[in-house]
């Protein structure tokens, strides 16, 4: 198995890092086809919603029964709604699974307001092109052929873009919300983004170049291969590549270091901490014929502006076989991985001293999620008959502060936010956005209410089998931001989709909307002070933006717009913007793959990460 040369260091005459040349004849990918009207009749009326998880409804008619053989959720065991505290008395007559007295949910971001146009429609939007939804990602040794459909489709071949060319407006935008302040930014001025809730500035201009492309590396055909993990911090974007970490110059992809690892990645820290420092799971050795999945056993913590490793560490519980993770994650000094199957460990970041480890017995930590607080998903029981627990630790020593018991039947948790504590299940089958009910809880663990976001409405994306791998939604100024699935937009064939937020107090919609506009979608990336960062992904005819919606106005402020080429809408397209490795920050934008296969022929080029920054 043959390695890809390590990347120039000043950037090629062909493409690669630096800033591209122009395209060979044809550019990157086929143009797009002007727009034609779309066959077939509007969609028929949209499906009612289901029942309410757990709490009363009052649904004007009857809710329709579940799908053929599907039991009745059984009454949970544990009472829901109060702390539950190891040890404690627990009190009786409690309400179940939700909130009492709460109103049946909403549809579209104003309290009554039904969703307009026959929602949901069909895509009939012919002119911008169809992409397939990635980001459901699995294990990689469970799901190692689905992930192949999956990365296959995602690879879009084609020339290099060209790194001069931008977006039609080149002037400031000024309609940041109430309250702006006149500042400075590295680039010679600007506005403060969304009144001054924010720390991101508007640039001088807000229409984008590409900064750089970073070439795939080779794999094997018919093999996907994991290049989980990007981080961004003033200095460096740094990406993960077949078994390293290579640090890029964030304006021209030249390489400035390169981290060695002793096999694929398998997880990256969503966090970086104030000094730079980002943690990475690797298997423990190169793939090969004998051994085509090495375990994920290796954690290492680096300066992510150096390359430099502080250290690297595995666990072996009881003496026997190293754990294996797939989720890390950084609070405070503390970096906790979390496997899923066998239990958590965590270790100092400063120099990987184990703080805890698997413990065999019959609970184990099912991963973390971190940040502001530690809050770890236990899980306690034997195969077929587990229970599950919502925990916040001390992230020094492990100890749980409190502990909120999920009902028998629920085999998932996924955290949305760590301060407020706030996750999401599905309240049946697995279904498409990994999240139907958000529970919001107190700093005493006591539950204060429930959302539910009716499947198929809205268009968030929470990983399956991991328990921080929620995107397209955010949490907030006590509020819930999630996207609203595509409908029929005001111009003819145009589809469109708003931001709509939930009360975490009470459940309810509130008045915020943000609408995405004609022919654009908008998701959120993540907060920025009281203000939402979303991604508005472009039509057939103009580019992407990255905006600032003020969390109080609701107003929107561009942030950046990318080319309006078809090579460089192409280009963000294979990206699958809603599950890509987005980062944005100081006017830079990221969008990077975390799985690559080999191209369908020797004349594609494949990219594993497109850069682009404020002209």
């Amino acid at each position: 198995m043959s390695q890809p040369p390590p990347p120039p260091s000043q950037p090629p005459q062909g493409g690669g890092f630096g800033a591209p040349q122009d395209p060979p004849p044809g550019g990157f990918g086929p143009p797009t086809p002007p727009p034609t009207p779309p066959a077939g009749p509007p969609a028929g009326p949209p499906q009612q919603p289901q029942p309410g998880y757990g709490y009363p409804q009052t649904p004007q008619t009857p809710p329709p029964a579940g799908p053929p053989g599907t039991p009745p959720p059984g009454p949970p065991q544990q009472p829901y709604g109060y702390p539950q505290t190891p040890g404690a008395p627990q009190p009786q007559g409690q309400p179940g699974y939700g909130y009492p007295g709460q109103q049946p949910q909403t549809g579209y971001g104003y309290p009554g307001q039904q969703p307009p146009y026959g929602y949901p429609q069909p895509n009939t939007m012919p002119m911008q092109p169809q992409v397939p939804q990635g980001g459901r990602k699995g294990n990689a040794q469970v799901a190692i052929i689905v992930a192949a459909v999956v990365a296959i489709a995602l690879i879009v071949g084609g020339g290099v873009l060209y790194a001069n060319s931008s977006g039609k407006d080149d002037d400031k935008d000024t309609s940041a919300g109430p309250g702006g302040t006149e500042g400075k930014d590295g680039d010679g001025g600007g506005e403060d983004a969304g009144g001054g809730g924010g720390s991101e500035k508007v640039p001088a201009s807000t229409s984008a170049k590409v900064l750089f492309q970073l070439p795939a590396p080779e794999v094997p055909k018919k093999e996907v291969w994991s290049v989980e993990g990007s981080w961004l911090t003033d200095k460096v974007y740094a990406k993960a590549g077949v078994r390293k970490v290579v640090g890029h110059d964030p304006d021209t992809g030249k390489e400035s270091w390169s981290l060695p690892l002793t096999g694929l990645t398998c997880a990256g820290s969503p966090e970086v901490t104030k000094d730079g420092v980002a943690v990475v799971v690797a298997e423990d050795a190169p793939r090969t014929k004998a051994d085509p999945y090495p375990e994920c056993t290796e954690v290492t913590a680096f300066n992510v502006n150096t390359g430099k490793a502080l250290w690297t560490k595995s666990v072996a519980p009881g003496g026997g076989e190293k754990a294996a993770f797939k989720e890390v994650s950084i609070t405070g000094t503390t970096v906790a991985a979390g496997s899923g199957l066998n239990g958590g460990a965590a270790f100092d970041i400063t120099d990987g001293k184990i703080l805890w480890q698997p413990k065999v017995d019959t609970c184990e930590d099912v991963g973390y999620a971190g940040g502001e607080q530690l809050v770890a998903v236990r899980k306690c029981g034997d195969y077929g008959n587990e229970k599950y627990e919502v925990q916040l630790l001390d992230p020094k020593t492990g100890t749980v502060k409190w502990s909120y018991k999920l009902p028998t039947g629920i085999d998932n948790a996924k955290v949305i936010s760590t301060k407020p504590v706030v996750f999401g299940v599905d309240s049946g089958e697995i279904t498409a956005s990994g999240a139907t009910d958000v529970f919001s809880l107190d700093d005493s663990g006591k539950l204060r209410t429930k959302i539910t976001l009716e499947d198929g409405k809205y268009e968030h994306d929470c990983g399956v089998n991991k328990v921080h791998d929620c995107k397209s939604i955010a949490v907030g100024n006590d509020k819930l931001y999630v996207p609203t699935k595509q409908h029929e937009g005001a111009e003819q064939y145009s589809r469109v989709n708003e931001i709509v937020s939930f009360s975490l107090a009470t459940g309810k919609s509130t008045s915020d909307r943000a609408d995405a506009g004609d022919g654009y979608e908008i998701f959120p990336i993540r907060m920025d002070g009281t203000d939402i960062i979303a991604f508005k992904n472009g039509p057939y005819d103009k580019g992407s933006q990255v905006v600032s919606i003020d969390g109080t106005s609701f107003k929107e402020t561009k942030l950046l717009e990318t080319p309006a080429t078809d090579q460089v809408r192409n280009a963000i397209s294979g990206m699958v913007p809603k599950t890509s490795e987005m980062l944005y920050s100081g006017g830079r934008l990221f969008l990077a793959e975390d799985l690559v296969s080999a191209p369908y022929s020797k004349d594609e080029k494949d990219y594993t990460a497109i850069g682009f920054g404020a002209e």
